[in-house]
């Protein structure tokens, strides 16, 4: 059997290449710009290489009983990692994907097939305007993890998309987006304060390090009108092989003290990673 070679492509936001894991067989690294992006084994989408998506893994493993179909709505596609996930690990669930970058689309439906019978639909569409157009109470989880190269777009970080995102989502769903900052934290901390003029309930998930300024990262934020599985995420957090922490009431209070929540007028990106934060090759 030949070797996997590497797939460079321009796609409609930059350039894609898809890397095999020569200690996977069936297993792909994809980049956008350099920077990576996604991480997918054919043979095995329970198998996730990034920390940041395990903890989402965690919220979608905690949200209801295991096993139990859900329909999710992911904003940003990707190499479509956490929606094989689901598709593994609750059978029969209804999942649509909203992936602004068609090229990217293409590329990864000619090298890296979804199964037949997945329940997965892909769509190319911007994230926001698909939010906005989808009916209420209709997702049990909605997953944001869009980025536009290494930032976070700022017409999904603003109080009128969180409202959006509540109004789609079913009373007892939850809303989970993949964001990254540094110290200060600015971005961060006006995201928690953003989701809680919203939800009920705002928690991060993050490893310890980044919480404390010690570089810049990935956090994980939850956001969800019913009380979220704590002390469930925060045990699974913390048995991850780099362990995170699940901040939550009072301590959040305390991160995101003096941060007010950000309007579509007032949105920004979210910010520019250091020089080779997040760049691989």
């Amino acid at each position: 059997m030949d070797e996997p070679i590497p797939v460079i492509r321009a796609v409609d936001y930059g350039t894609a290449k898809l890397m095999p894991d020569v200690d996977r067989s069936r297993a792909w690294l994809l980049t956008m710009d350099g920077a990576p992006q996604s991480y997918v084994d054919l043979d095995d989408p329970t198998h996730l290489e990034f920390e940041y998506a395990q903890r989402l893994a965690h919220v979608l493993d905690t949200v209801a009983e295991p096993g139990r179909p859900l329909d999710l709505l992911h904003l940003g596609g990707g190499a479509l990692t956490l929606p094989r996930y689901v598709a593994a690990t609750r059978p029969g669930s209804r999942q649509r994907v909203v992936e602004a970058d068609r090229g990217l689309i293409a590329l990864v439906a000619e090298h890296l097939p979804l199964p037949e019978g997945s329940g997965i639909e892909v769509e190319a569409a911007d994230a926001r305007t698909a939010l906005e157009e989808t009916p209420d109470a209709s997702a049990d989880v909605i997953i944001g993890d869009v980025f536009g190269g290494s930032r976070v777009p700022a017409h999904l970080t603003s109080v009128e998309y969180a409202r959006t995102a509540a109004r789609v989502l079913r009373p007892d769903g939850c809303y989970a987006a993949n964001l990254a900052d540094g110290a200060p934290f600015g971005f961060l901390r006006s995201q928690v304060a953003t989701f809680a003029a919203v939800f009920a309930h705002v928690c991060l998930i993050a490893e310890a390090p980044m919480l404390r300024g010690r570089r810049f990262g990935n956090a994980v934020l939850l956001a969800s009108h019913a009380a979220p599985p704590v002390v469930e995420l925060t045990r699974r957090a913390a048995s991850d092989a780099f362990p995170a922490r699940v901040e939550y009431g009072a301590e959040l209070e305390r991160f995101a003290a003096g941060a007010v929540p950000v309007t579509d007028a007032r949105a920004v990106r979210s910010p520019e990673p250091p020089g080779g934060a997040f760049s691989v090759g």
